[in-house]
Order: structure tokens, then sequence, then C-alpha cells
């Protein structure tokens, strides 16, 4: 069964391996399924949210086509790397600016929790990192993985959130990297 796809390549850096893989989950992806692939490289915006969301802000354009690529997607990919245990700065950003109230989520009178916006949808996050994954896991935790998952898209309504991590990058060898872009690949194919 085809889905729309929005692959969300998050790595500030223009080059980088985390881009490349999310190229090749796209790239795979578009044999059976929509598929749309961000850049956040590309995206130009201010990653303050100075008010929090008692001001209203100005949205740019880039913000304003991700929020419509959102609404559009039925699966969302994001493809990050892991910078200091957390997610990088223009990544946070994208979401401090774009997942509002009334857009993403809506505070109700007299309710603890808001109503959720962004109701059934998919996710797959898929992280680099330098750290070998089972330690970030263990004994770091994976804060990112909690705050993507839990406290952001099943916060807004996404019903189905995996995740997939990659690393050590640093030191890896063509053998590791190969094996990783065979399984972007395969999980690109399935849009899982």
């Amino acid at each position: 069964m085809s889905k729309r796809v929005l692959v969300l390549a998050a790595n500030p850096k223009k080059d980088s391996f985390t881009s490349y893989l999310a190229e090749t989950y796209a790239s795979s992806a578009r044999k059976k399924h929509e598929v749309q692939l961000l850049n956040i490289s590309d995206m130009e915006f201010n990653l303050d949210l100075s008010g929090g969301y008692a001001e209203e802000h100005s949205m740019e354009k880039s913000l304003t086509s991700f929020q419509a690529s959102l609404e559009w997607c039925e699966h969302l990919v994001i493809f990050t790397p892991i910078w200091w245990g957390s997610l990088p700065a223009k990544l946070k950003g994208l979401i401090d600016r774009t997942f509002l109230p009334g857009f993403a989520f809506q505070y109700e009178k007299g309710k603890l929790i808001p109503k959720k916006l962004l109701l059934g949808r998919t996710a797959r996050i898929v992280m680099t990192m330098d750290t070998p994954p089972w330690y970030y896991f263990l004994i770091q935790g994976a804060p990112a993985i909690k705050q993507l998952k839990t406290t952001t898209l099943k916060f807004v309504g996404f019903k189905s959130v995996k995740s997939k991590m990659f690393g050590p990058i640093i030191n890896s060898t063509k053998e590791s990297r190969s094996k990783w872009v065979n399984d972007v690949s395969i999980l690109g194919y399935a849009a899982n």
C-alpha cells in the first residue's frame, strides 16, 4: 500500500553521512511511495521562539512549507545526528517554531492534556552518533529518542514512532557503512 512519506534530513551540515542515509531512504521509498525529501541545511529560519507561545511570530517560508509537508504526510522519517546526547539546535528550533498550538496541538479549557492535532501519522527516527548505540541507550538513557518519540511526536498525535540508531560513525569501516546504507534502503522501500 502506497504512503505519503516525508523524509527530513536534519543534519545542519550540508554533506553528511546522515544526509546520505536520508537520501538513500527517500530513493528506495520512491519505488513504492510518494516521497518528499527536505534538508534542514537548505532551510533558513530564526531558531529562537522568543516569547514562547504567548506571542505570535511571523513564519519564514521554509517553516510554512515544512508545516504543509507535515500535514500532507502519512509517515514522517527524521534522520538526525546526535550531538552532545541530544538533537542539533536547528532541528530543535524547527520543532519549536512549527509544532505550534493550533497546528500540532491545542490547549482546551478545563483539560490537563492538550488535544492532539497531527493524529494518525506514523514516524521513524534514524539517529547517527559517534557513541556506540548500546552505550547511548543503556548508559546515557537515549534522551533524544525520548524527546522526539514521547514528548514531541506522540504528544501531537503520532500513533507509532519507531527508532533506529547507527554508530559509532566517527571510526566506522566501509563495511559498517555499507550495511547501514542497506538497512536504510530496506526501511525506505517498506516506508517503515
